[in-house]
């Protein structure tokens, strides 16, 4: 009998190493290939985002459908692909962007853009009169909430679709900020403009649910892996009786 025991006692610690190997492997995964911490690094996307905050970095959605117009968006600079860079996306593949004074146009369509605020208009140093410009396929032509200050499409030029990392989906630090939890959809913002994505109209709430998903992914893995420990928990009587028997 008390060999019995001990062997189903080590069976029992081999089966709880093995769930925790497990369950540690795939929380690695998520991390690795689905989700990216990012530090906000300088003002170019105040009002939005600001210096020194931790966001996570959604690599996961736009394996199912393409950057959307008002999507923030990280990616490796074009000037400089050992630098990372955070923008927003204005204009998709076929649009075409004007830009007259600090109004931006696409597809002849002004915005009104109620993410940058009047103290952060402006051009900054080096860019570029962009008139009538054509998104070319594969690229996308992205803005600096911080008109001001960016360096962005109008400074360096259009930003490859191999270039992009993912969604900037979540501020999780420093608590208490105006900004943080699941950044804004402003898809309204650009309501007015032909949809000429395939998956446009995604949506806010859609997009982030791929986030959720990918964050209880561990926890579901937990609760089935402990499946019988739980039914004990919750059915506590049955599994007593059935324990009397043996």
């Amino acid at each position: 009998m008390k060999s019995e025991a001990a062997l189903k006692k080590r069976h029992h610690l081999i089966r709880e190493i093995a769930e925790t190997v497990i369950l540690t492997l795939l929380m690695f995964l998520v991390i690795r290939f689905a989700i990216q911490n990012f530090t906000i690094d300088g003002t170019s996307m105040e009002q939005s985002l600001h210096n020194g905050e931790l966001i996570l970095v959604d690599k996961w959605t736009y394996l199912f459908h393409p950057p959307e117009r008002g999507d923030v968006i990280v990616f490796r600079a074009p000037p400089d692909p050992t630098q990372d860079y955070i923008k927003r996306v204005i204009g998709l593949p076929g649009d075409t962007i004007t830009i007259k004074g600090t109004t931006v146009i696409v597809d002849g369509v002004p915005l009104n853009e109620t993410y940058v605020a009047a103290q952060n208009q402006g051009v900054p140093p080096g860019a570029h009169t962009i008139t009538n410009l054509v998104v070319p396929p594969n690229d996308y032509f992205v803005l600096g909430d911080n008109r001001a200050v960016s360096s962005d499409s109008r400074i360096w030029g259009f930003l490859p679709r191999r270039n992009i990392i993912g969604r900037a989906a979540l501020v999780y630090w420093p608590l208490g900020q105006n900004n943080d939890g699941f950044l804004p959809g402003e898809n309204k913002v650009f309501a007015a403009i032909h949809q000429n994505n395939a998956q446009a109209g995604f949506g806010f709430i859609a997009a982030n649910l791929n986030v959720l998903w990918l964050l209880l992914i561990p926890a579901l893995l937990l609760a089935y892996l402990r499946r019988k420990s739980l039914k004990r928990w919750f059915l506590p009587s049955r599994f007593e009786n059935a324990e009397e028997r043996l």
